[in-house]
């Protein structure tokens, strides 16, 4: 659900240009220009290693840059930290689901609304039962209990509780089975059709790129291409790169 009252902005909803990231001597992210419409799925495919999460967390604050600029709504939050960023509307949803295990699903969901309004949070808590039923029948279980696929939505969830203008997911299909595969990339474009801003960093090329407006493409901390997702679909380099076709 997006902001309440968004600043009118005319551009990209998200601007990261010339990024430069470093962990340590490596250059994590070199150049890295990236822009993304409000109302969009964009797409980030590459290997194992290429700097997609570093990418993700270098706009969200968690990854410190060093050089570039990254612009929400035509304003420069390069230099605001992590906190304010998810103030600001950005919220990400990372690899791995990272729950907070003994906490309750609805403990977990609050705390994914926690620089709101009590009133907004209480509000939104019920919306997402109502996306995520699963959720509400369990939402008094330890998140921990979950299997792996309620855990991801169980991780979506909270970061929507945010309310994000901008929500960042990262890879949320890893380790499920093919069927939550498919129940994750739905719900995906069920938020996508609601109006929600996504960047979606995903390794199962195929179905990435399958419901991308649009999609980057990052090799070795570069973006080698850029395009329309069913464009890259039909792309040999991306087919024979990506997948395996």
């Amino acid at each position: 659900m997006p902001r309440d009252v968004p600043p009118v902005h005319d551009g990209p909803l998200l601007e990261v240009d010339g990024l430069v990231t470093y962990y340590g001597r490596i250059r994590a992210l070199d150049a890295v220009s990236v822009a993304i419409g409000a109302g969009e799925l964009v797409t980030l495919v590459g290997a194992n290693g290429a700097g997609k999460t570093t990418l993700l967390r270098t706009i969200s604050g968690i990854q410190p840059q060093t050089a570039g600029d990254i612009r929400l709504a035509g304003e420069s939050i390069s230099r605001s930290p992590a906190d304010r960023r998810v103030d600001l509307g950005i919220a990400q949803v990372p690899e791995g689901r990272q729950m907070f295990g003994p906490m309750s699903v609805e403990d977990n969901l609050k705390l994914g609304g926690f620089t709101r309004e009590r009133s907004a949070v209480d509000q939104d808590l019920q919306r997402m039962y109502e996306m995520f039923p699963v959720l509400k029948d369990k939402r008094s279980q330890p998140a921990g209990t979950l299997s792996g696929g309620q855990q991801q939505m169980l991780a979506i969830a909270r970061g929507l509780m945010a309310a994000p203008r901008l929500l960042l997911l990262d890879e949320p299909s890893m380790g499920l089975a093919p069927n939550l595969v498919e129940e994750i990339f739905a719900t995906i474009q069920r938020l996508k059709a609601d109006g929600t801003t996504i960047f979606l960093v995903e390794q199962n090329a195929f179905a990435a790129l399958s419901i991308a407006d649009r999609d980057y493409v990052l090799e070795t901390g570069r973006v080698v291409l850029t395009d329309t997702g069913a464009a890259l679909l039909d792309n040999a380099r991306v087919r024979e790169a990506y997948l395996g076709l």
